[in-house]
């Protein structure tokens, strides 16, 4: 795995956004009935999710956290040099939806704006990066914006996949400070599992954009069902319990800590009953473990910020935690990050009304 060491950086506040829509297959059981709703909710902890408005994009649950955080720390836009938008759900092909965000935040032209096309190791990836970043350049201040429609993905009736996921937005705050204690991280990648985790049509090699013959309808059908998600359950099981494990062990020695010294484990909140099998496997400490999907589902890049924000804000707030962050999963990609987090202003989720003015090109 890469390793890094990260000096002089530290976390100035984390924030999430998520859509005021909530659904419940518990409690709105279509298409399946009450028992299979019921057992679904046993095996993967959600009973509801939130689902962002058709109008709406990720970029805007991720502004909504980023100004959020923005006005709770006080900072002048002007004064962020480093924008990272972390998302598999781009606003445009082209331009960069970080270019676009820069506009709308106010953030002057001095800043370095760029896309991450990662999801559920995309928090850690994207905070490493900016803190690298921030430690090779003049610029002092950093945000990272993530999220992802998830929602938008999923084929009508699949069980695998449609109680599971729900969008949200999520943003940290970085900053430079001599005095702040390092940061280990390590990451890696095996691309053999990319077709586990799939959405197939959308870019170049399955291209959507209309061509100049027009499609059959079998053609048309074949690109509805590619441009769903994919998702083999099985074999993503198989690969978080192969590869998380090593993780935890790698960036606990690459920190000199065990896990005894932890405050708090956030893992990509993937489902519970992997994560229950997750915290077995590593032997971290039930109260040491945090499971928050029960409200929102799987959120991919944004899961991390979000399970932080809903329940941990008011230690964070108090003082200060050791605490390991963990993502895994699509690619396969995989990364994680020890870092000693607070007293920062107390990390909170808003709620986005239909009405919030989305992020536009004018």
């Amino acid at each position: 795995m890469v390793k890094a060491v990260i000096e002089g950086v530290r976390v100035a506040g984390i924030r999430a956004a998520v859509p005021r829509a909530r659904h419940s297959f518990v409690e709105t059981p279509e298409p399946f009935t009450a028992d299979e709703a019921a057992k679904l909710h046993a095996a993967t902890g959600v009973r509801s999710r939130r689902v962002l408005a058709d109008h709406l994009c990720a970029s805007d649950m991720a502004v909504a956290a980023g100004e959020g955080l923005l006005a709770q720390l006080g900072w002048d836009p002007a004064g962020v040099e480093v924008l990272i938008f972390v998302s598999q759900d781009a606003d445009y092909n082209l331009p960069a939806t970080a270019c676009v965000m820069q506009r709308r935040l106010g953030l002057s032209t001095s800043c370095a704006a760029f896309d991450v096309n990662l999801g559920c190791s995309g928090f850690v990836y994207g905070t490493w990066i900016a803190s690298q970043l921030l430690r090779g350049s003049s610029a002092t201040r950093a945000l990272v914006l993530c999220g992802d429609v998830s929602t938008r993905h999923l084929v009508p009736g699949d069980r695998s996949t449609l109680p599971l996921f729900g969008d949200a937005g999520g943003a940290i705050a970085l900053e430079r400070a001599e005095d702040a204690a390092p940061m280990y991280a390590c990451y890696g990648t095996d691309g053999r599992g990319a077709p586990h985790i799939l959405v197939k049509a959308g870019g170049r090699r399955h291209d959507l954009t209309p061509g100049l013959v027009a499609r059959t309808p079998e053609e048309e059908a074949r690109l509805f069902e590619d441009s769903r998600l994919r998702l083999n359950g099985a074999e993503v099981f198989a690969f978080t319990l192969r590869a998380v494990p090593p993780l935890l062990r790698e960036v606990t020695e690459h920190a000199g800590v065990g896990l005894g010294d932890l405050d708090m484990v956030v893992m990509h909140q993937a489902n519970k009953f992997m994560l229950d099998h997750l915290r077995k496997k590593t032997g971290v400490a039930e109260d040491k473990f945090l499971v928050d999907i029960q409200d929102f589902g799987n959120t991919s890049s944004a899961s991390i910020p979000l399970a932080i924000s809903h329940r941990l804000g008011e230690p964070l707030s108090r003082g200060r935690m050791k605490m390991l962050l963990a993502g895994f999963g699509v690619g396969w990609s995989w990364g994680a990050l020890i870092a000693d987090i607070g007293p920062i202003a107390p990390p909170g989720v808003s709620e986005i009304p239909d009405d919030f003015p989305p992020l536009t090109l004018a």
